[in-house]
């Protein structure tokens, strides 16, 4: 079956029968076993399962960090797996943005220069790179941190530069692993605070994946569910 461009039908993402392995070609581990999903523009869907059920190699897939087995995978109208190494980095630095529960700064840079990094790989001239990161830190509530590095900053500080890097692009897609996962209930509500206001001003598309049902049922449209690498609703 061969997937319709997304742009054309509404569609942010769409997968068909995506197949990921690792390991030997004897015998490969299947992160993910045929999975088939539509996700329309502006929808908010969350992901849920155990550990080990393919969601975060799903989210990876779709972030353009790694590259399917078998199957089509359609993220903003473009064939993901078919991008070149140059392109993946402009699809990621311009339509996709990806927060990590890991935050996954980098740790010599401080708070300022980790939100103007993903702009420095899209071209952005120095003036408007400044002016937007500016923005988007004080935007989270960071203003005061610009200097900092991450081991000066708290865990909740460093999710919130995390989030800032990742909505200063102004992505069309929004890519969330366990986004609040490692902070206490009031930081967890900032955080997704500010990611569903970015989606709602924006019109983007959020996938999180998350173990919180409640998280899930509050924040998103719908939930689908992953169980050893397969799609059950």
């Amino acid at each position: 079956m061969r997937p319709i461009a997304s742009d054309a039908t509404g569609l942010a993402i769409q997968t068909v029968d995506l197949v990921k392995t690792y390991g030997s070609t004897a015998s490969p581990a299947r992160a993910l076993q045929g999975v088939s999903l539509e996700v329309r523009r502006g929808e908010r869907v969350a992901l849920l399962g155990r550990s080990g059920s393919g969601k975060s190699t799903l989210l990876n897939l779709l972030g353009g960090l790694d590259h399917p087995t078998s199957g089509s995978l359609e993220v903003a109208g473009l064939n993901v797996a078919r991008l070149s190494r140059r392109a993946l980095s402009r699809y990621r630095s311009a339509s996709v943005g990806m927060i990590f529960q890991a935050f996954n700064l980098i740790p010599s840079l401080s708070a300022y220069r980790n939100v103007e990094l993903p702009m420095i790989f899209a071209g952005l001239p120095p003036r408007e790179r400044r002016a937007r990161a500016l923005e988007a830190l004080t935007a989270v509530g960071l203003a005061h941190r610009l200097d900092h590095l991450p081991a000066q900053m708290s865990g909740g500080e460093n999710q919130r530069a995390a989030v800032a890097r990742a909505l200063v692009n102004g992505p069309r897609i929004l890519l969330a692993d366990e986004p609040t996962g490692n902070l206490d209930s009031a930081t967890a509500a900032e955080v997704m605070a500010l990611i569903l206001g970015h989606v709602a001003e924006h019109g983007a598309t959020l996938v999180l994946v998350t173990h919180d049902e409640e998280l899930a049922r509050t924040s998103t449209d719908r939930a689908l569910r992953l169980a050893d690498g397969r799609l059950l609703s």
